[in-house]
């Protein structure tokens, strides 16, 4: 999707490829043919410019067919580079960082109140948790015991000029003290990945929190060092080498 463009968020699809394959392929109830079918879990996805790797996965599972993709990034296409609820499978649009878990936290409640089955699974950066508002979506979830609710914060330590700006460590004691329940795993491992959902799936009472600690690019070595990752331009000759160290780290 990325190569056609020339640039594009390409390390955070790479660093957050693990857990959507968890996700979508062992831990979402949902159905392909259905987009709003009632009876699904939710997949809200803050982070809206993570969107090349949703839209990878939403092509993989059926919500968009084939050929759709090379429209990505298009002035006017539905797949634009941050997410716009009107393509199916995306519940939210999420282009102004911050607000998709209070979102979720809505949507869990909603779920509670009407005694439906699903769950909420809300992903999130380690950027937007300088932002205010999640931190009040973390108080109001643990207020109101939406064990419904896992929040993933994909933490891989870099926002749009380089590091994260403030110093939020320790993360995962942060969300354990506003009341969730919370692991805190290397979010490039699937077994990892897996065994957090699994410890947390039956523990009622409180909104659950997994902390990812994640590589920008993973598996792609040059993007992994490339100091400045948040927005990727690639020189048209280099996607075949970055294709050809993808294929090398997982073939």
């Amino acid at each position: 999707m990325a190569a056609d463009k020339g640039e594009g968020y390409v390390a955070q699809g790479m660093d957050i490829a693990d857990l959507l394959a968890v996700v979508y392929f062992r831990e979402l109830n949902y159905d392909a043919d259905d987009a709003e079918w009632e009876g699904r879990d939710r997949f809200v996805l803050s982070i809206g410019h993570y969107s090349i790797a949703l839209y990878a996965v939403l092509y993989r599972v059926g919500y968009i067919p084939e050929g759709k993709l090379d429209e990505f990034g298009l002035n006017g296409a539905d797949l634009a580079l941050s997410t716009f609820d009107d393509q199916p499978g995306v519940e939210i649009t999420g282009g102004s960082l911050g607000h998709g878990l209070g979102q979720a936290v809505g949507m869990a409640l909603g779920y509670r109140l009407d005694k439906h089955p699903g769950r909420i699974i809300c992903t999130l950066s380690d950027g937007e948790l300088q932002e205010g508002s999640v931190w009040e979506a973390a108080m109001a979830a643990a207020s109101h015991g939406v064990d419904n609710l896992v929040a993933i914060v994909d933490c891989n330590g870099i926002q749009a000029d380089g590091p994260t700006v403030l110093d939020m460590e320790p993360i995962a004691e942060k969300w354990r003290s506003f009341g969730w329940d919370t692991r805190e795993i290397d979010g490039n491992n699937v077994e990892a990945i897996m065994g957090a959902f699994d410890e947390l799936r039956d523990r009622d009472g409180k909104p659950k929190a997994i902390i990812l600690r994640t590589t920008p690019g993973k598996g792609i070595p040059t993007l992994e060092h490339r100091e400045r990752a948040h927005f990727v331009r690639v020189d048209p000759g280099e996607w075949t080498s970055l294709r050809e160290e993808l294929e090398n780290s997982y073939g």
